[in-house]
């Protein structure tokens, strides 16, 4: 059985503990932490510069890693969705390249290196793979052509699954797994913040994330807090030295 192959199988394996369409991108990250020699994956799409939706994970510690990717706005998956290419980094150059995230990162996970992937097929410039180590050390052992063939195989079962989906007014099912509805909050607070603060979407999600940071908490949940009203404009305004409408 070659890599593609396993990769299938383990897809397959997945839908006893992760039934559903909406749950397919959960499945296809956990297949590939399960054929490739890594801790984690993670699995998102890009639906404008800072739009970025998290499919799936392939367990909790990567969902973190990507929420804080989200919360600080910079790392890996942000740049190989940028430039359309690989990115690899060890520990060091995510300190180096992305100190914020990095920051992040190592004080809230056992996260040290990761490896991101563009997609390819249906997600091509949109979606994008996160995999995760928690070893210090040269991410490139990993090996890339590996890597590049489970992507491939990942790729294409997603969009043979969107293919024989049909179409609805509420968009494909995977808009409906947990991250995704999770991140949704994030675009309605942005809406609250844009209103009361008479700022332009990208100002509000600013606000947000300066407040995120500063408070060592993730963006989504800031979201959440200010759409039930624990957290008012008046102390995000205050916090983030943003004058109230």
């Amino acid at each position: 059985m070659d890599l593609a192959q396993e990769f299938a199988a383990q897809v397959t394996a997945a839908e006893q503990d992760l039934p559903g369409p909406e749950l397919l991108p959960d499945r296809l990250a956990r297949a590939c932490a399960a054929v490739l020699p890594v801790d984690g994956v993670g699995l998102s799409a890009y639906f404008s510069a800072d739009r970025r939706l998290p499919l799936g994970a392939s367990d909790p510690v990567a969902a973190v890693a990507e929420r804080l990717q989200f919360t600080v706005g910079e790392g890996p998956c942000l740049s190989a969705h940028a430039t359309g290419m690989p990115v690899l980094a060890d520990e060091a150059q995510l300190r180096d390249r992305w100190p914020a995230f990095h920051d992040a990162l190592v004080t809230r996970t056992p996260v040290r290196g990761i490896v991101s992937l563009p997609l390819h097929g249906g997600l091509e410039d949109v979606g994008a793979l996160d995999l995760y180590l928690l070893a210090p050390g040269d991410v490139r052992v990993l090996g890339l052509a590996d890597s590049l063939t489970v992507t491939a195989a990942l790729s294409e079962a997603f969009a043979v699954a969107m293919a024989a989906e049909p179409h609805t007014e509420d968009g494909p099912s995977w808009l409906d797994s947990p991250g995704a509805g999770r991140r949704a909050r994030v675009w309605q607070a942005v809406g609250v913040v844009n209103v009361a603060l008479e700022l332009p979407s990208a100002d509000a999600l600013a606000v947000l994330r300066a407040y995120a940071y500063g408070h060592d908490e993730e963006l989504d949940d800031v979201a959440v807090a200010v759409l039930e009203r624990r957290l008012t404009i008046d102390e995000l305004a205050m916090t983030t030295g943003t004058g109230a409408a």
